[in-house]
């Protein structure tokens, strides 16, 4: 089946590995990274050819024109030209992982579908890079080994076989929920399978091994959380989140549960700089900075027992931090999309968010809470709509059709019309009655009042 155009969705189960097995696994995982870095060098490199040619000076100069224009469309076939003369296309990188594979010791771990899925992952991270939806894909170290592979299709290499998982002579069986009170996983195993996934994670210092099941359809929604086929809205800001429809509303701390770490991961930080700087004393300036390395050249790096047990230490925190985070996510997603699977929103820059409120962003992510929701609803059969906040300005207006700026210290909204309300929980209520005029977003004053 197809990956993009069906919906669908993922069940996790943990495997049951014995150690031997896990070692075999990690050796396959090893030459994965390995595998990785080298086919991302050469995928680098024919990007920057590609961005040194003259041919891709004057593709630049060509004019753009409005979407589906002939000028549109005759600027990205010379593109795609450069980038089929230099070699850069899917196909191509699939070649050249191939190819290194064969040529060295990674053939007699990894497959051949599992190979070609690394050359497409690397595909995908440089043509990112060359349309500037990303940065500069990095190599993976040593330490930060990769963390999930996956096969072409179901037929060979990475397949899945009614309860367990098969690769190359590992048989590794999956554990189920006994209970299931919810009926999630028989729900699940029911739906057909488009690919899997394995997937390692190093927890509490453990190494622990699951697979990925991606099934074509929507996963199952539990009774406690009924879905309301109507229209709810969301103001979401970076401590804060509030929620109205025609059940109900709703204003409360955003990810009021997520545990304060910050003291903890900055002492662990300090310990790691402090050891770094005695163990590496030659890298450093007399000001503390770090030296700038010769043309061609790279700093070497001595790191102690005692700096990699810190590191662990710091991941293991960070790793804790992003499991209570998704918790602290689907709760409010549940019950934003039990309110009304059509969700209005405005449309924010979370990167703004960033500069502005960097440690209550970096805790709470309100950015990847938005993707959450819109999976949700998405699964429920709606959408989350976003309209621009420069023509609404719900923040600032009131339903009698004043508009008046606020500073953000001001948290009620009072106007003279006798309107008194909670500025977050009002705009919410406002963002139910916006609607979209020809090309235009506006708030219909007349519904709302």
């Amino acid at each position: 089946m197809s990956r993009k155009s069906d919906p669908s969705f993922v069940l996790e189960l943990p495997l049951a590995v014995s150690p031997h097995e896990s070692r075999v696994l990690s050796s396959r995982f090893e030459a994965g990274r390995q595998l990785y870095n080298a086919v991302l060098g050469e995928a680098v490199r024919r990007v920057d050819l590609m961005k040194q040619s003259r041919a891709w000076a004057a593709a630049r100069k060509m004019p753009k024109g409005p979407p589906k224009s002939p000028e549109k469309k005759a600027r990205a076939a010379e593109f795609s030209l450069i980038a089929e003369t230099v070699g850069f296309s899917d196909y191509d990188i699939q070649s050249y992982a191939t190819r290194c594979k064969n040529a060295c010791w990674i053939g007699d771990h990894l497959d051949a579908q599992t190979t070609q899925k690394i050359g497409t992952r690397v595909f995908t991270a440089a043509q990112r890079y060359q349309f500037r939806t990303g940065g500069r894909p990095r190599f993976k170290p040593k330490w930060k080994v990769l963390e999930s592979m996956e096969g072409k299709s179901n037929a060979t290499g990475l397949r899945w076989r009614e309860d367990h998982i098969e690769w190359n002579g590992l048989s590794l069986k999956a554990r189920y929920d006994k209970k299931d009170k919810h009926g999630i996983q028989a729900f699940a195993l029911q739906n057909p399978l488009k690919y899997r996934r394995l997937v390692r994670r190093t927890i509490r210092g453990k190494t622990r091994w699951f697979v990925q099941l991606v099934l074509a359809g929507s996963p199952k929604w539990k009774d406690k959380n009924p879905v309301r086929h109507v229209k709810s809205s969301i103001d979401i800001g970076p401590s804060t989140i509030a929620a109205v429809s025609e059940a109900g509303a709703f204003l409360e701390r955003f990810c009021a549960n997520m545990p304060d770490l910050q003291k903890e991961i900055r002492r662990i930080q300090r310990a790691m700089d402090r050891s770094r700087r005695r163990s590496n004393p030659d890298n450093y300036n007399q000001d503390g900075t770090v030296k700038k390395p010769a043309p061609g050249k790279r700093l070497q790096w001595v790191y102690t027992n005692g700096y990699l047990h810190l590191r662990a230490r710091l991941r293991e925190l960070h790793r804790v931090l992003a499991a209570y985070r998704r918790t602290e996510h689907g709760e409010p997603a549940n019950r934003v999309v039990a309110m009304g699977n059509t969700v209005m929103a405005e449309k924010l820059s979370y990167k703004t968010f960033q500069r502005m409120f960097g440690k209550s962003v970096r805790d709470r992510a309100p950015g990847t809470f938005m993707d959450h929701l819109r999976r949700k609803a998405a699964s429920a059969g709606g959408e989350v709509i976003e309209f621009p906040t420069r023509t609404t300005k719900l923040s600032q207006s009131c339903q009698c059709g004043a508009v008046v700026k606020k500073p953000l210290s001001k948290r009620w909204h009072d106007c003279s019309c006798g309107v008194h309300a909670q500025r977050d929980l009002y705009s919410a209520y406002l963002g139910l009655h916006v609607r979209k005029n020809v090309e235009t977003w506006k708030l219909d004053t007349e519904s709302a009042r």
